[in-house]
């Protein structure tokens, strides 16, 4: 073999090993790649809903839940909170089905005090993922509330309702004492102001369903609530088999506690359901 033949041989072999470690480099290139973009794959799975439904209780309005909702959105979520009628339950129901409607994929439907109610009829819904109470009802389907919340004794709010025909309210002691006694004054003033009055009627209503039974479910006691029993809120998120968090607040810990009950709500949104 001449010195030509060799020096093409070995000139050829060179131009193999450069090109196959070319390839090896590019492929090496591409492992962080692959494996940034497999991550992000599997936190989008691990996410299961962009949309939050917010509801309000008795003696409030859909802009209680202001503080919670900058947080949500911040974090990327479209969040709705629905102006509940406080009339009958029928009307609340139907009311935050029509926003629960208006949503595009999964939701996680959230209720602060009566409108566990809500939640707990409305939840049922296929396109509700999770369902997160905030110092709220969650009664069982067809189960009595009133008669539950009688094994514990009696919140001092209950005292302070007061009734102008059908509809009632809280006075300005009780709202500011017992309702939203760990907001600053002025706030808990302001939210009195605009206090919505309730129909006695949503006293003695009942659900037909459980969501709770059949759903993700995630609960936030207020240790300090002078308005649901702290004792009958624990009772009903360990009977819903609930994520469970408990806040040192007043009933009203959407306002005075924004961080921890927002935070429940992002865990609710990124169950995976393993």
């Amino acid at each position: 073999m001449n010195r030509a033949n060799v020096f093409s041989k070995h000139h050829i072999m060179d131009r193999r090993t450069f090109t196959s470690v070319l390839a090896l480099g590019a492929a090496a290139s591409l492992i962080p790649r692959l494996t940034l973009a497999q991550s992000a794959s599997a936190d989008r799975k691990a996410v299961r809903a962009r949309n939050v439904v917010l509801v309000h209780g008795l003696f409030a309005d859909g802009s209680c839940w202001s503080e919670v909702i900058e947080r949500l959105q911040a974090a990327g979520l479209n969040v709705t909170s629905v102006q509940n009628p406080l009339t009958t339950l029928d009307d609340a129901v139907a009311e935050t089905q029509r926003v629960l409607d208006r949503q595009d994929g999964p939701t996680v439907l959230v209720g602060h005090s009566f409108s566990g109610m809500i939640v707990t009829e409305v939840g049922v819904d296929p396109k509700v993922s999770a369902v997160v109470y905030v110092a709220a009802r969650a009664p069982d389907a067809g189960e009595d509330y009133t008669a539950l919340a009688k094994k514990f004794p009696t919140p001092p709010a209950s005292a302070g309702i007061v009734f102008d025909g059908g509809e009632g309210r809280l006075t300005e002691t009780a709202f500011l004492g017992d309702f939203a006694g760990d907001l600053p004054e002025a706030r808990a003033k302001g939210l009195y102001a605009v206090q919505q009055p309730f129909h006695k009627a949503l006293l003695t209503a009942k659900t037909k369903h459980a969501a709770w039974r059949s759903k993700p479910s995630f609960y936030a006691v207020s240790t300090e609530d002078r308005t649901i029993n702290p004792d009958l809120e624990r009772f009903m998120a360990k009977r819903m088999g609930a994520k469970i968090i408990e806040v040192k607040a007043s009933h009203l810990s959407l306002i005075s506690h924004p961080d921890e009950i927002a935070n429940l709500i992002l865990q609710a949104a990124a169950h995976s359901g393993s």
